[in-house]
């Protein structure tokens, strides 16, 4: 079965209040839809500083989060996701205030999954960003996961 790493998007848009933009609807039932018909597909990983950031905020909504998180498997932020965190902010391929983004990619990259999960389109799932992502994570030996929205995870009505 095929991994996936969960991005704090993903539970964060699944209990959001339903939003008055098309977009963040959108996302917000394509979320709901992956998540309860599309994610047995998967094995699904998250990390610390996922349950970290879901964790924060409005005490209900927190709440909310860290009960879809309850079931997920917690990847250990090693020394060697760390440091590669730290590398990717270091070259500025991932901006300083975006630090914990650069967590989650050295998280599912250290650990092989097969696909990180984000609605994260400005520092994660960025094309820009991921093609020179993909040559770093290359020249520390490692492989990129797939990035991807849920909504590319979601299989055709006809398949």
């Amino acid at each position: 079965m095929a991994t996936a790493y969960i991005e704090t998007t993903i539970p964060s848009y699944y209990v959001a209040r339903p939003s008055n933009s098309l977009t963040q609807a959108a996302r917000q039932a394509i979320t709901r839809k992956w998540w309860d018909e599309g994610r047995s597909e998967f094995d699904l990983f998250t990390s610390q500083e996922v349950l970290d950031e879901a964790g924060r905020g409005e005490h209900v909504m927190a709440d909310a989060r860290m009960a879809l998180l309850e079931e997920l498997e917690v990847l250990e932020i090693t020394e060697r996701a760390g440091n590669f965190a730290k590398d990717l902010v270091s070259t500025q391929l991932i901006p300083a205030k975006a630090a914990s983004d650069a967590v989650h990619i050295a998280v599912a990259c250290v650990h092989e999954v097969d696909f990180l999960v984000t609605w994260n389109c400005k520092h994660i799932a960025n094309p820009f960003i991921r093609k020179r992502l993909r040559v770093m994570v290359a020249s520390f030996g490692m492989h990129l996961p797939v990035i991807c929205t849920p909504e590319e995870l979601l299989k055709d009505e006809d398949d």
